[in-house]
Protein backbone atom coordinates (compact mmCIF):
# COMPACT_ATOMS: atom_id res chain seq x y z
CA UNK A 1 0.00 0.00 0.00
CA UNK A 2 1.11 3.59 -0.65
CA UNK A 3 2.34 5.90 2.06
CA UNK A 4 -0.85 8.01 1.80
CA UNK A 5 -3.18 5.15 2.70
CA UNK A 6 -3.45 3.74 6.22
CA UNK A 7 -3.48 -0.03 6.79
CA UNK A 8 -7.30 0.00 6.72
CA UNK A 9 -7.25 1.39 3.19
CA UNK A 10 -8.31 4.93 4.11
CA UNK A 11 -6.67 8.08 2.75
CA UNK A 12 -4.68 10.17 5.19
CA UNK A 13 -7.12 13.11 5.37
CA UNK A 14 -4.57 15.44 6.97
CA UNK A 15 -2.18 14.88 4.06
CA UNK A 16 -5.01 15.36 1.58
CA UNK A 17 -6.07 18.64 3.23
CA UNK A 18 -2.47 19.87 3.41
CA UNK A 19 -1.96 19.09 -0.28
CA UNK A 20 -5.21 20.88 -1.16
CA UNK A 21 -4.22 23.95 0.88
CA UNK A 22 -0.80 24.04 -0.78
CA UNK A 23 -2.36 23.75 -4.23
CA UNK A 24 -4.87 26.51 -3.41
CA UNK A 25 -2.06 28.80 -2.26
CA UNK A 26 -0.08 28.14 -5.45
CA UNK A 27 -3.22 28.73 -7.52
CA UNK A 28 -3.82 32.13 -5.89
CA UNK A 29 -0.21 33.14 -6.62
CA UNK A 30 -0.52 32.04 -10.26
CA UNK A 31 -3.82 33.92 -10.63
CA UNK A 32 -2.24 37.10 -9.23
CA UNK A 33 0.74 36.75 -11.58
CA UNK A 34 -1.70 36.47 -14.48
CA UNK A 35 -3.70 39.48 -13.29
CA UNK A 36 -0.50 41.55 -13.19
CA UNK A 37 0.83 40.34 -16.54
CA UNK A 38 0.55 42.08 -19.89
CA UNK A 39 1.58 40.63 -23.25
CA UNK A 40 1.99 42.32 -26.62
CA UNK A 41 1.06 41.17 -30.06
CA UNK A 42 2.05 42.95 -33.24
CA UNK A 43 1.48 42.95 -36.97
CA UNK A 44 2.90 44.66 -40.00
CA UNK A 45 6.42 44.65 -38.64
CA UNK A 46 5.30 46.55 -35.55
CA UNK A 47 3.01 49.05 -37.31
CA UNK A 48 0.15 47.85 -35.09
CA UNK A 49 0.64 46.68 -31.51
CA UNK A 50 -1.99 45.24 -29.20
CA UNK A 51 -1.54 44.74 -25.45
CA UNK A 52 -3.66 42.18 -23.60
CA UNK A 53 -3.58 41.57 -19.85
CA UNK A 54 -3.31 38.11 -18.32
CA UNK A 55 -7.08 37.90 -17.98
CA UNK A 56 -7.54 38.32 -21.72
CA UNK A 57 -8.66 41.95 -21.77
CA UNK A 58 -7.41 44.22 -24.56
CA UNK A 59 -5.83 47.13 -22.67
CA UNK A 60 -3.95 49.06 -25.37
CA UNK A 61 -3.79 49.38 -29.13
CA UNK A 62 -1.10 51.41 -30.91
CA UNK A 63 -1.16 52.24 -34.60
CA UNK A 64 1.90 53.83 -36.19
CA UNK A 65 1.23 56.73 -38.56
CA UNK A 66 3.12 54.84 -41.26
CA UNK A 67 0.25 52.30 -41.31
CA UNK A 68 -2.04 54.93 -42.87
CA UNK A 69 -1.71 55.90 -46.53
CA UNK A 70 -3.49 59.25 -47.00
CA UNK A 71 -3.30 58.82 -50.79
CA UNK A 72 -5.59 55.76 -50.67
CA UNK A 73 -7.84 56.00 -47.58
CA UNK A 74 -10.17 53.14 -48.58
CA UNK A 75 -7.39 50.62 -49.14
CA UNK A 76 -5.53 51.97 -46.13
CA UNK A 77 -8.57 51.46 -43.89
CA UNK A 78 -8.95 47.83 -44.99
CA UNK A 79 -5.24 47.13 -44.54
CA UNK A 80 -5.33 48.78 -41.13
CA UNK A 81 -8.31 46.67 -40.08
CA UNK A 82 -6.43 43.52 -41.14
CA UNK A 83 -3.35 44.62 -39.19
CA UNK A 84 -5.40 45.36 -36.07
CA UNK A 85 -7.04 41.92 -36.22
CA UNK A 86 -3.67 40.24 -36.72
CA UNK A 87 -2.07 42.13 -33.82
CA UNK A 88 -4.98 41.38 -31.47
CA UNK A 89 -4.94 37.70 -32.44
CA UNK A 90 -1.20 37.61 -31.85
CA UNK A 91 -1.68 39.12 -28.38
CA UNK A 92 -4.47 36.65 -27.52
CA UNK A 93 -2.26 33.75 -28.65
CA UNK A 94 0.51 35.05 -26.41
CA UNK A 95 -1.81 35.43 -23.42
CA UNK A 96 -3.17 31.93 -24.04
CA UNK A 97 0.38 30.60 -23.90
CA UNK A 98 0.98 32.52 -20.67
CA UNK A 99 -2.26 31.23 -19.13
CA UNK A 100 -1.31 27.66 -20.06
CA UNK A 101 2.13 28.14 -18.55
CA UNK A 102 0.73 29.50 -15.28
CA UNK A 103 -2.46 27.46 -14.91
CA UNK A 104 -1.68 24.25 -16.84
CA UNK A 105 0.05 22.53 -13.93
CA UNK A 106 -3.09 22.95 -11.80
CA UNK A 107 -5.31 21.37 -14.46
CA UNK A 108 -2.88 18.48 -14.76
CA UNK A 109 -2.86 18.06 -10.97
CA UNK A 110 -6.64 17.52 -10.82
CA UNK A 111 -7.01 15.36 -13.88
CA UNK A 112 -7.53 18.03 -16.55
CA UNK A 113 -4.13 17.49 -18.11
CA UNK A 114 -4.50 13.83 -18.83
CA UNK A 115 -3.46 12.60 -15.39
CA UNK A 116 -6.13 10.78 -13.43
CA UNK A 117 -4.54 11.18 -9.99
CA UNK A 118 -3.94 13.92 -7.48
CA UNK A 119 -0.20 14.33 -6.89
CA UNK A 120 0.79 12.09 -4.03
CA UNK A 121 -2.52 10.20 -4.11
CA UNK A 122 -2.29 7.61 -6.88
CA UNK A 123 -5.52 5.91 -7.83
CA UNK A 124 -7.82 8.43 -6.14
CA UNK A 125 -11.13 7.76 -7.94
CA UNK A 126 -13.49 10.34 -9.35
CA UNK A 127 -10.97 12.75 -10.84
CA UNK A 128 -10.09 11.09 -14.10
CA UNK A 129 -11.22 11.58 -17.71
CA UNK A 130 -14.50 12.51 -19.34
CA UNK A 131 -17.95 11.29 -18.24
CA UNK A 132 -18.36 7.58 -18.72
CA UNK A 133 -14.59 7.06 -18.74
CA UNK A 134 -13.67 4.04 -16.60
CA UNK A 135 -10.86 6.03 -14.97
CA UNK A 136 -13.40 7.79 -12.80
CA UNK A 137 -14.89 10.76 -14.67
CA UNK A 138 -18.30 11.84 -13.44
Amino acid sequence: MGKNVDPGGQLDMQQLLAAAQQMQSQLVIAQQELADAEVEGSAGGGLVKAVVNGQGELVDLTIAAAAIDPADPEDSAQNLADLVLAAVRDAYRAVGDLQQEKMGPFAAGIGGGGEADLPGFPGLPGLGGPPGDPSGGQ
